[in-house]
């Protein structure tokens, strides 16, 4: 193995070991040539992907009302 992959492999495991310790429950690495090797960036997401959906807007259409009487 070229010395470069291996770098680059123990690099996504310390990653991923430090998702694995931290309390954020998604991940997702963009590989990008405009930062500087080594460098990361962090990005605060809204949510599961419920923007504009009828759980985010607070009309979900599959909870059951109680019974009105």
């Amino acid at each position: 193995m070229k010395p470069k992959m291996k770098d680059d492999i123990d690099n996504i495991l310390a990653i991923l070991d430090d998702f694995g310790r931290s309390d954020t429950s998604r991940l997702k690495i963009n590989v990008s040539e405009d930062i500087s090797q080594g460098e990361s960036a962090r990005q605060y997401h809204l949510g599961r992907c419920d923007i504009g959906s009828p759980w985010a807007c607070g009309t979900p259409f599959d909870v059951l009302e109680e019974d009105k009487e």
